[in-house]
């Protein structure tokens, strides 16, 4: 088999595949990619140069792992999954990504398809005024910079405190919306200053806020679905994806440039820069991590406060209460993140980046209600095709540090997008299939184009082949907000 590398690589199962530690000097352990034949020929080789990477970085556990969804990142492949030991491992922005915790929330609706058709336009119409999207939007939630630290501490909690949302929004949410050992002094001024303005907005890129619908034929699962309220029968679902915004991004950019000069110090040589890192229990990890726990708290914050403006949209276009509409959340959960875990090996510093946590229902972890089912896994699909709502398995918790993918995946460079289609077309062509488009840019949204990401049913296929996530949903998608 031809691949995008010189690299051996063995096949250990029909959807995973191994470098052994004699193919790059310095790797501690070998590197496994989830995939099927198909998508691992398809894969650039920055995929398999970063993956192995990852392996020689100090403290490393059991395998450097890539998702089926992977492809080039910043120093990490995004679909990069690493463990490091708490103790004598370190931690690296570059395994976390500039938008620490980038995630997807998943709020269901007692709607179906027919309620909504006839007031699709007027709902998204309303949707894209409440929840401001692109590059630098702000958002209707002023905040003062003791404010802003208080939602560093306390994540989505703070939301519900100030009425932007409901008490049990917060059970169905990672870590309950707040992830404890944030510290405000270790993030700089100049991070305060590009975050104070952004909570609630959706932000550039590949972000969005989606109206989805769960048809009968596309449920897999149905107790499942039924347990997380997904009822099918043409039912509207909306689906978020954003994260921490330019809040992140400056803490990552802050502390790249510190890693850097920390390395020296502890004598740390990496094979790329972009792996920047120091050691965990170094004072630099320590406030790197203290730091990125209050950034991924702004981020459930964000995507707690945009399910509130949701809610009030299609309050308003149905006159009618949120609640009466059934708009409860099923999930929320980070793809970008580093979290102490605890495995056969012990407490281990998992590094996930684009890449979603999957406990399976053994996790003591997980709320009462996921004991059942697993813990909900989201992942978006092109705004062209459609996402998947799955749930994760005792058996990523053995074998994947309890990861999965996130998404798709892209397969070609948002430049090159844009030089095969215009916005404007991908906009017409998407309405003709029935999908109402609202967007910031034209250009961004061509560079969404359906054709520059992986077929998500294939990447679905491959973990639930592996058995480390069930498929539950297949989310066809009627709306769609593009920065």
């Amino acid at each position: 088999m031809r691949l995008n590398t010189d690299m051996r690589v063995n096949r250990i199962a029909d959807e995973v595949w191994e470098i052994p530690v004699s193919e790059k000097p310095g790797m501690l352990v070998p590197a496994r990619v989830y995939a099927t034949q198909t998508i691992l020929q398809s894969m650039d080789r920055g995929v398999f140069d970063q993956v192995t990477n990852v392996a020689c970085l100090p403290g490393i556990q059991r395998y450097a792992l890539c998702m089926p969804d992977g492809h080039w990142g910043y120093g990490f492949p995004i679909g990069g999954v690493a463990a490091f030991d708490a103790q004598q491992g370190i931690i690296s922005p570059g395994g976390v990504g500039y938008d620490v915790n980038c995630g997807m929330r998943l709020i269901r609706t007692d709607l179906s398809l027919m309620d909504v058709q006839p007031r699709l336009e007027r709902l998204m119409t309303e949707l894209f005024r409440r929840v401001p999207a692109g590059v630098g939007a702000a958002g209707a939630v002023r905040l003062d910079r003791s404010e802003l630290t208080r939602v560093m501490l306390k994540g989505a909690r703070w939301c519900v405190e100030q009425g932007y949302g409901w008490h049990q929004d917060l059970a169905r949410i990672e870590e309950g919306g707040c992830i404890s050992g944030a510290d405000p002094s270790t993030v700089s001024d100049q991070a305060l200053g590009r975050g104070i303005n952004q909570l609630g907005t959706l932000g550039s890129g590949n972000h969005y806020l989606e109206v989805q619908v769960a048809s009968n034929e596309r449920i897999f699962d149905a107790a499942t679905a039924t347990a997380l309220g997904i009822t099918g029968q043409d039912q509207i679902v909306v689906m978020v994806h954003c994260g921490s915004r330019g809040f992140g991004h400056q803490i990552a950019s802050d502390y790249l440039k510190i890693f850097e000069k920390a390395m020296r110090r502890y004598n740390i040589t990496v094979n790329d820069q972009q792996l920047a890192c120091a050691p965990f229990r170094s004072p630099e990890g320590q406030d790197y991590f203290a730091a990125m726990n209050g950034a991924a708290n702004m981020a459930f914050a964000n995507r707690q406060v945009i399910t509130h403006s949701i809610r009030e949209a299609f309050a308003d276009v149905f006159a009618t209460s949120a609640e009466e509409l059934g708009m409860q959340l099923v999930y929320d959960v980070a793809h970008n993140i580093a979290k102490v875990e605890r495995y056969a090996e012990g407490e281990l510093l998992v590094h996930r980046k684009g890449a979603t946590r999957a406990f399976g229902p053994s996790s003591a972890e997980l709320a009462p209600e996921f004991r059942q089912t697993g813990q909900p896994v989201i992942c978006g699909g092109s705004m062209e095709t459609g996402s998947y709502l799955l749930v994760g398995t005792d058996r990523a918790v053995q074998e994947t540090f309890g990861s999965t993918m996130h998404g798709s995946g892209r397969t070609m460079s948002r430049a090159q997008a844009k030089k095969q289609v215009r916005g404007e077309q991908v906009q017409r062509l998407m309405k003709e299939r029935g999908i109402m488009v609202k967007a910031v840019s034209m250009s961004g949204l061509a560079e969404e184009a359906g054709f520059a990401y992986k077929n998500i049913s294939e990447v679905v296929e491959t973990v639930e082949g592996a058995g480390i996530t069930r498929k539950v949903a297949e989310l066809r998608p009627i709306g769609n907000i593009k920065g």
